[in-house]
This record gives C-alpha cells, structure tokens and sequence, in this order.
C-alpha cells in the first residue's frame, strides 16, 4: 500500500482499535477478482494482531463491484449474518469518506483455507471435506430463514424474481455487442423453463466454494456478501454447484467436495423446506448462464479503462468454459478436438511466433513467478496463461474458424463471413428460432468446444 494511503489507515485504525499501538504492515492478496482484500499487521496492546480490509479497487467508477451492493450494505449483511449464528468475520469498522481510503471496510482475521483448489486436495483438510456438502447446506437454511425485512436493509438490497434476472442478465449481454450464440440459446432455454412457484428470501448469491473459509473442523466463514439480493434461494444451492467452483473435480457436484444429495438433506433439516430436482437444475443452468455473461463483462471494463488489470482480460476468456458447461447440461453430445500433437508453429521463419510466445509463458511460470511474492506471482502465472492463450490461437484459430463458418453456411443456408453469420444466427436465436432445429445443438456443441479448447484446454467440461 502507497506511503499516503498507509498514513491514512494508521489514523484510522489508532481512531477505531482500542488498544492500537502501531501498523507494521498491509499487503495486498491475490484472490478476488472483484475487491481488493488486504492482510493488515499490526501492534495492539503490545500483541502483534491481524485484521482484513476489503476495499473497493481504486479505479472502479463506484465503491461496488461489477452488479455487486455498495461495500457498506455488504458489511451491514455480514453483520446481520453474525447475528443469525452463521460463521462470518466480525466488522470493526465502515470506512467513511473522510478516511480517504475508498469504499471498504475492516474486519477480524480469520485463519483458514479459502483457494477453492486447495480446500479440495491439500491433506491437512481430507477430514474436513467428507462434511462440507452438509455444512454448506445447513448454512444455507439459516440464511434464507434471515430475517431481513426486521433490519434496516430493506431499502438497500435488490428484489428480482427469476425471469427479471435472466432478462437482466441477457441484456447485460446483448449490451456488450457481441455475438455469442451459446448464451443466446442458453437464455431462450431460461425464459421456456422459468420455477413455477419460488420463494422470497435473503439470497448470498455467491455462496460457492473459494468464498467459503474451511480449517480442519470445517467451514469457519462465509465470504464475499457483494451479491446478496432478495429472491428465489435455491439459486444459492444451483450456484454452489456450477461445474465452474468445483475446481476439477467434476465427479463431485457441491463444489468439487461433496454430494448433492447430503447437501439437499442438510439443507432440508436446517429450512424445513424440500429441493425439487428441476428448479435446482434450472439455477445450475442459470449459474452458468449468469458467469458466462459476467465474465465477458470483466473483459469489457478492461478494455474500456474501467477496471485496468492483467486479470480482467484472461477472465473474459473464462466465457467459454461456463458456456461448455451450458452445453452439457443442455445440449450434450460428441464433438472433435484439433490434433494436440500438431507442431507448435509451423513456416520457415525460426522462431516462429507461437514458439516465442511459449519460450516467455514459460519463463514467466517458471522461473519469474518463483521470485515474487504472492500477489505478483499470482499476475506472473495470469499473464503466462495469457500467452498460452495467444500461442493456441496461433496454432488452432484459422481452422477452428473455416469449420465454424463451413457449419453455419449450411445450418442458415447462406454464404457470407465468420462475424455476420455468427451474428444471423443470433438474430434468428432472438426471434422465433426453434430451438430443436436440426443441427443447431451440434453446431453449438461443436463451436463451444472449439472455444475452450482454444481458452482453457485443460477444463473438465471440455472432457465429459
């Protein structure tokens, strides 16, 4: 943190901590796409102690993240939470505007594992993760059994049924002026296939695994209240199980750890209320939907300025991987992957350009990454992944390409570029486009596939 922001955190903290004696340290954490959230050291009481900041990034254009609640109602929500007994941090303080620090707020420490990818392999936590299924769905019934309307959020939080919401989320799309016509057919599916009768309840709306902190005994936190509205709660328990947070471990549903049906039960004993089967498939498709959409939201901030970030592009290529996941559950079926084995760069000129892009991946994974500390080499590692991204398309685009618009020439009986018939076919998926039209599932299967293969060829959906 900046020499001037420092001094402004040393004057709050010795205005709010009773007992402050010095701030020796605050360092900026790698996880979180949206907020920064920084580990602060410092002397209380002649103890050494640690609090947490959350604070909205700088160059955002608000204090909330993109579609997330101002910082100051998310603290407000974790403190309604701490009341109705479900583990979170407790808030010490609410930054105001006169702090000169942002939008943001401090909050206990809390020790914990909370990289989805290490809470479901590292083995201090095997014990832990047979019952993280049944914790997750026994937290979720007491927050839906919150009483919000009794607190002074009702004015704060967002009421949205499900069809507003996937309205919502499809325009936030259409906005973008791209043509993606996976989320196209995924929104026509949405609207055809909306829950009969949903309840009206406190919603986390993030409530997945990497947002949960786990220790050997188990869940110790739930984090990262930033999307919390009023609406149809099982979209907690579809979202936990969107393929995306289960971090490879496909087999397993809830969040790559655990079992719905151990969710469903402990969800059930803790609400009284039962799951039906297909509303929770519907908010497992809309998860999907919803990330496919947010992540191409990420990638525009970048590019407009907003949000400047090495992260924020290569997030935006995460589209394609909710999309597969759209695809299987919708839509699966046999598609053909480009030859692995195809040369890394083929021509004469030496090196190649795929070639001088794997040689600077390599070296930033390799041997850059292990000289930072943990944030940088956290961006060192994103931007190899750039550049194995960039090298794959050097390889693979051009045929990947001519397939896809061989495809849609005969699927919309018209010649013409890849970009316009991408685009007819979205306009027809926005009319009156049956969605059972022959072909249309294998093309967009195949499309899809082509896609992350080309962005993350490694991701689980891509091997069903």
């Amino acid at each position: 943190m900046e020499g001037v922001l420092m001094q402004h955190l040393e004057s709050v903290l010795r205005r709010e901590i009773q007992g402050f004696g010095a701030l020796l340290s605050c360092e900026q954490l790698s996880a979180g796409a949206s907020q920064e959230t920084w580990r602060i050291c410092l002397r209380r009481d002649a103890a050494e102690q640690r609090l947490a900041l959350r604070r909205a990034q700088p160059t955002a254009l608000s204090g909330s993240s993109v579609g997330g609640l101002a910082l100051e109602t998310e603290a407000a929500l974790v403190q309604l939470a701490a009341a109705g007994g479900i583990p979170v941090p407790q808030v010490f303080y609410v930054l105001q505007p006169e702090d000169q620090l942002g939008a943001g707020f401090i909050m206990q420490w809390l020790d914990g594992e909370t990289l989805g990818q290490r809470i479901n392999r590292v083995p201090e936590l095997a014990d832990a993760r047979p019952g993280l299924a049944r914790q997750c769905g026994e937290i979720l019934g007491r927050i839906h059994s919150l009483d919000w309307q009794a607190s002074d959020l009702v004015e704060k939080l967002p009421s949205v049924a499900p069809g507003d919401l996937v309205n919502q989320t499809w325009e936030c799309y259409r906005d973008l002026k791209v043509p993606v016509p996976m989320i196209d057919y995924t929104w026509r599916w949405l609207r055809d296939n909306l829950p009969d009768d949903s309840r009206h309840t406190l919603v986390h709306g993030d409530f997945r695994n990497g947002n949960l902190m786990v220790t050997p005994g188990g869940i110790n936190a739930v984090l990262d209240w930033e999307l919390a509205h009023i609406g149809d709660p099982m979209r907690d328990l579809g979202w936990l199980c969107v393929n995306s947070w289960r971090f490879g471990n496909a087999e397993l549903p809830v969040g790559g750890f655990g079992e719905i049906k151990d969710l469903l039960a402990a969800y059930q004993a803790s609400s009284g209320v039962e799951v039906d089967p297909h509303a929770l498939r519907f908010w497992q498709v809309f998860g999907s939907f919803w990330w496919a959409v947010t992540t191409l939201q990420m990638a525009h901030s970048w590019r407009t300025g907003e949000t400047p970030s090495l992260e924020r592009p290569v997030i935006g290529r995460r589209s394609s991987e909710a999309q597969m996941d759209c695809v299987n559950l919708l839509i699966a079926g046999d598609y053909a992957l480009p030859c692995v084995d195809q040369p890394a760069a083929e021509g004469t000129q030496l090196p190649m350009p795929g070639e001088l892009l794997e040689g600077v991946a390599e070296f930033l994974r390799e041997t850059v990454a292990e000289q930072l500390d943990a944030h940088n080499r956290f961006l060192a590692r994103v931007a190899a992944n750039s550049l194995r991204i960039a090298q794959r398309e050097f390889q693979y685009a051009a045929t990947l390409a001519e397939q896809e618009k061989t495809r849609l020439e005969e699927l919309l009986q018209r010649d013409g570029e890849l970009d316009a018939l991408r685009w007819a076919l979205v306009q027809q998926l926005r009319g009156s486009l049956p969605l059972t039209t022959p072909g249309l599932a294998a093309h967009l299967r195949q499309s899809v596939a082509g896609q992350l293969f080309l962005d993350q060829p490694g991701y689980s959906a891509l091997h069903n």
